[in-house]
């Protein structure tokens, strides 16, 4: 099968397309035929381990996982003994960020992984998308304790975490201030934002208005540049480490002074994410963006362009298996 490959960490050049062999379905496993994966921000991390603490996860001298891709949607090809969950033929989608394995022909997950059928009236193409900002953006959702009601800015609205929050968020039945570049304000307010900021056009953080809940989505400001944004006991949180790691740190300090505060996200091994973001999907109350779709030939340029820091959504990668 076809596969991308890198054999130690570094540059989007590590990763090469080539013929490898098919991942042998073990007991309690789904094989699944890949029609469709993204690359994401996730995949760049760890393709590159930056940071540094992506080592000691993933190989301190040399990546452990070799074929990367977290989101998948596919085809159910065989299962492994003990199987009761899925049969062949099945069309699945689902995100996999323990063993990866999505840019390739096939892969394998366990059948109590992070899968569900995909939703109705979906693409293999259309279903892939669904389900790594999307989680990311529920943990931070969870994580700040949004409430109906509650004003909340989004800084970095239209990546795959930040385009899913503005849904989610709508959804909830918070009033959504997005903040995303001036060709994206129209799609943020499509997705449900009650306003749209510009940050080409001055400093958002100098807006007048004041939130419950301000999220960086995008790892690009600082609880620091933030807080005056904040009601009086406002919260604070990132998609990301922040400067210096300081957003694990500053959960511990803040709370001691009783006002505003920060609360970092940490994604929890949820078997039933997937299935709740199909019941969102086919209910109409969530859709992934989609910005590009690269064949998995092309992958590099796929992840050449995640990483200039501009895609709108998400960056779908389609597995032809016409050969």
């Amino acid at each position: 099968m076809k596969a991308a490959v890198r054999a130690r960490y570094g540059p989007p050049d590590v990763v090469s397309v080539s013929e490898v062999a098919r991942p042998a379905v073990k007991d309690g496993e789904l094989l699944v035929k890949v029609h469709a994966t993204t690359v994401n921000r996730t995949d760049c991390a760890l393709r590159a381990a930056k940071p540094f603490i992506w080592r000691f996860f993933a190989g301190l001298v040399r990546p452990k996982v070799t074929i990367l891709g977290n989101e998948f949607a596919g085809e159910v090809a065989a299962v492994g003994a003990g199987v009761t969950s899925y049969e062949v033929g099945d069309k699945v989608f689902g995100y996999n960020d323990e063993s990866f394995g999505a840019h390739a022909g096939y892969m394998t997950i366990s059948q109590d992984g992070k899968l569900a059928i995909m939703p109705d009236g979906l693409s293999y193409e259309e279903a892939a998308p669904s389900t790594e900002g999307s989680h990311y953006a529920l943990t931070i959702i969870t994580t700040a304790k949004v409430r109906s009601g509650q004003d909340v800015l989004v800084y970095g609205a239209t990546g795959a975490i930040g385009s899913a929050l503005v849904q989610l968020l709508h959804n909830l039945g918070a009033t959504v201030t997005a903040v995303c570049g001036p060709k994206d304000l129209e799609l943020v307010k499509s997705l449900g934002a009650s306003r749209a900021v510009d940050y080409t056009a001055g400093d958002f953080t100098k807006d007048a208005q004041r939130y419950d809940v301000v999220i960086d989505a995008v790892g690009k400001t600082s609880f620091g540049r933030c807080r005056r944004l904040l009601k009086p006991r406002g919260v604070f949180v990132a998609a990301d480490l922040g400067p210096w790691s300081q957003n694990l740190f500053l959960p511990l300090v803040t709370p001691l002074f009783g006002g505003r505060r920060v609360r970092f996200p940490l994604p929890r091994n949820d078997p039933g994410m997937a299935r709740h973001f199909k019941g969102l999907i086919e209910s109409g109350a969530f859709k992934p963006v989609i910005d590009r779709r690269y064949p998995l030939d092309e992958i590099l340029q796929a992840y050449r362009y995640v990483e200039t820091g501009q895609k709108i959504g998400n960056v779908v990668i389609s597995v032809d298996h016409s050969d």
